[in-house]
């Protein structure tokens, strides 16, 4: 059996020579499922064995939500100050230009008007990559200028929400967003125009306490997270055993919290379906 064993020490296959396999060509779910990423991508981002739910981002979502993926960016220029003056382990203007620098977006939402299936839809798309998706003082100034536009114009308005919570870079100026949005949210219910909130994982803190809760419709994808505070924080804080699966979007379903959970296939139809009824329109196909 000496068939196997090397004539020569070391490894003759130079450097250069080897070839790596590319990045990105397969996804591994948390599951242990692996998934071509061009399969991937033509399931909605979703691992088709165990029906994982991969994390995306706005540009992902326009894509699934609007027609032809064609839209026009709402206020695409805003991008935060630094008021406070904060520093961490790091300057915030030098964590902001890192952020962006990583994920060419001004910030952690994107805001835009289009068609959905054929009927003019405003989308508020919240980027987790940004500084884990945090809502401070730009995040409530787009979701308060997309409610505004939706005022404005008569259009129903759908908030996907994707964070970890306020953005203690801000501080105070973090928390009075959630002032500000859910005032222009009851505006947008006085004026009996449809607001659709879609919780996505992870939706927690500051923005599970507002917008994200306050949908005349709250719906979700399967397994995503969504609760103010983390399991851990609310374990140590009542010194008691949590239910299984607690909060996730199952067990917020069964306590009522949630109107559905859809796969995300099934997202545009089904958020179009909502829009027909409660204004009374032809359901579309």
């Amino acid at each position: 059996m000496s068939w196997f064993k090397r004539k020569t020490k070391g490894i003759t296959t130079t450097t250069n020579e080897k070839k790596d396999t590319p990045k990105g060509l397969w996804y591994k779910s948390p599951t242990g499922k692996i998934v071509d990423t061009e399969e991937l991508e033509q399931n909605f981002y979703v691992s088709p064995e165990d029906g994982y739910h991969v994390r995306i981002g706005s540009k992902e979502y326009f894509e699934i939500l609007f027609d032809d993926n064609t839209f026009k960016e709402l206020d695409a220029d805003l991008v935060s100050k630094d008021p406070l003056k904060f520093v961490d382990t790091k300057k915030y203007p030098d964590r902001l230009k890192a952020a962006q620098d990583k994920t060419q977006l001004k910030d952690a939402v994107r805001t835009a008007v289009g068609k959905s299936k054929g009927k003019d839809l405003v989308i508020a798309c919240m980027d987790f990559s940004f500084i884990g998706g945090s809502m401070g003082s730009v995040v409530g100034e787009k979701i308060a200028r997309a409610a505004n536009y939706s005022l404005k114009n008569k259009i129903p308005l759908m908030v996907i929400s994707k964070s970890g919570g306020a953005r203690m870079m801000e501080a105070a100026l973090s928390l009075m967003q959630m002032a500000k949005t859910s005032v222009k949210l009851a505006q947008l219910a006085d004026a009996s125009i449809p607001y659709i909130s879609l919780c996505t994982d992870p939706t927690t803190g500051g923005t599970t306490a507002s917008f994200a809760m306050l949908g005349d419709i709250n719906i979700s994808e399967p397994g995503a997270l969504i609760g103010f505070a983390g399991p851990r924080i609310v374990r140590d804080t009542t010194g008691k055993e949590l239910p299984e699966g607690f909060q996730t979007a199952e067990f917020l379903l069964e306590h009522g919290f949630l109107d559905f959970i859809t796969h995300r296939k099934d997202l545009k139809n089904k958020v179009n379906l909502y829009i027909d009824l409660i204004t009374n329109q032809p359901v579309r196909a």
